[in-house]
């Protein structure tokens, strides 16, 4: 409220030929109802071409299948580890769930930074570094005698042929550590663990951010089906008919799709819309 106050008290201070200016720079970024539908439709037909078997590889929205099949019942619980690799910061959790009504879940959770020299570096040692940073966290845990399943967020994009397996499609933000693209992920992090091999994890599931997002919130309620990301990049998910995915066998249930929208007009067709701040 106070800041809509300050703004509103700043654009009255504006001199005419000030304002202007700012609503010179501002009409090219609004959109016509038409131009906002026909903006839908076009996002719409490249999502329904990424989810058929012949369209897809040409796609620039992928809908790429998680395998997750379900929104959490809340029955859940254990002693988890997870892992989110997504950006200039490693961060590492401990999930504990239980059925306590009034603190179903409990975390704990540690930062570690990825430099620019690992980033851009080879796979090897990318990977060398997530398992390095979490066996210092399972022994400031005091958890390396355990083998406690693992999550794993790798939020990039990938393809996947079922839970626990994810090949990376191709790096994005940042990211450029060769020798990864086209490799699972999960092997990689796997063959880094058991090279220090002073501790062992057993990868239940490799998801996107998006999809752990979804995830999480279902936890607390059942009715979310959409797990939405805009930070350094934006992305999204949502549970799909499995009939409509033809990149999986089977039409009975539904899986999460990973939209990877973020992609959109890559291929230069939203060029007659983009403005001159979108170039």
């Amino acid at each position: 409220m106070i800041a809509a106050q300050l703004l509103a008290y700043y654009f009255t201070e504006l001199k005419d030929d000030q304002l202007k200016k700012i609503d010179k720079y501002l009409y090219s970024m609004r959109f016509s109802d038409d131009t906002v539908k026909d903006i839908m439709n076009r996002f719409r037909r490249e999502m329904e071409n990424g989810l058929g078997r012949d369209t897809s590889p040409t796609a620039t929205v992928k809908m790429l299948p998680t395998f997750v099949r379900s929104i959490p019942d809340g029955s859940e619980k254990g002693d988890f580890i997870a892992l989110d690799l997504g950006g200039s910061n490693f961060r590492i959790l401990r999930v504990k769930v239980t059925q306590d009504k009034k603190q179903p879940v409990q975390m704990e959770s540690q930062v570690y930074e990825t430099p620019d020299d690992i980033i851009h570096g080879n796979g090897t040692r990318l990977f060398g570094h997530v398992a390095d940073c979490l066996g210092d966290f399972m022994e400031k845990q005091n958890i390396k005698d355990k083998k406690l399943p693992v999550g794993f967020t790798f939020s990039f994009p990938c393809a996947q042929t079922k839970l626990d397996e994810a090949v990376l499609v191709t790096w994005t933000k940042k990211f450029k550590a060769n020798g990864v693209e086209g490799m699972d992920v999960v092997q990689l992090l796997n063959k880094a663990i058991k090279k220090r091999g002073d501790y062992e994890a057993d990868i239940m599931a490799v998801v996107n951010d998006t999809t752990g997002t979804m995830m999480t919130c279902g936890f607390d309620d059942q009715r979310c089906e959409v797990g939405i990301i805009i930070g350094t990049g934006t992305n999204a998910c949502y549970m799909e008919e499995l009939r409509h995915i033809d990149q999986v066998e089977g039409d009975e249930g539904r899986m999460c799709i990973n939209t990877e929208w973020g992609a959109f007009g890559d291929d230069g067709s939203l060029e007659d819309i983009r403005s001159e701040f979108d170039r």
